[in-house]
């Protein structure tokens, strides 16, 4: 069970564990989008903690739902979730399986699987796998845009926060050609720059912002699709 927060160096002599991608999980297959319903996916590596309640403790409580994927070992992220909750004006809890997704609530990946995005009906779910680590990661924040794309299209509005590595890149990109509105952390706010970069480089992003105004613009930008 992978719950490394980042790939830990192979020893001497050995190779590196393969880094498969989201159709390991599941396949790109965009579905047709009935629903109306608005739901922000964000997704995270170092530093991203600290990103993470910076942007949460923007958001107001009419909110869309957040699902969220953060690299972060097993044992911390109910923790996390919950130390969240007590600052948010949103409820925040670790995801669950196939629970109905709500508005103005937040979901957050466990550490031991991937989040997912599914549709039952005329109900927005989650699902969660313990398949293989995607880009060396579960949870991956490849395999949540993935299923953005697939099931949110344009309702789907992306946010890739700081990180090491390139985990949410490629299937942000999927998301916006499925319709989304994506946004990544500006450099000069970032731990590590590398996973907003490797976004922005791939033609995935549409607005880059610094952290303390993340929130806001996200609002914004949901306030003018509104119209």
């Amino acid at each position: 069970m992978n719950s490394h927060p980042m790939a830990e160096p192979s020893p001497a002599g050995m190779k590196p564990s393969p880094s498969h991608g989201a159709d390991c999980i599941l396949p790109f297959k965009p579905q047709p989008v009935a629903k109306t319903e608005k739901i922000i996916f964000v997704g995270a590596s170092t530093g991203g903690t600290e990103a993470i309640k910076i942007f949460l403790l923007g958001l107001p409580e009419d909110c869309p739902a957040v699902l969220i994927s953060q690299h972060m070992p097993e044992a911390f992220t109910k923790s996390f979730a919950e130390r969240l909750d007590g600052l948010c004006r949103i409820p925040v809890k670790e995801a669950e399986n196939s629970e109905i997704i709500l508005p103005g609530h937040v979901y957050i990946s466990p550490g031991h699987s991937h989040l997912m995005l599914k549709r039952s009906g005329s109900h927005y779910m989650t699902e969660l796998s313990q398949g293989v680590p995607v880009n060396r990661h579960r949870p991956s924040v490849d395999v949540l845009f993935r299923s953005a794309a697939n099931f949110a299209g344009k309702n789907a509005v992306g946010v890739i926060l700081t990180g090491m590595g390139k985990d949410g890149a490629a299937c942000m990109l999927e998301m916006k050609q499925a319709g989304a509105y994506n946004f990544a952390q500006d450099e000069a706010s970032c731990v590590v720059f590398g996973m907003p970069r490797e976004a922005i480089a791939l033609g995935g992003v549409d607005e880059i912002a610094p952290i303390v105004d993340m929130a806001k613009r996200v609002m914004q930008y949901l306030e003018r699709s509104r119209t």
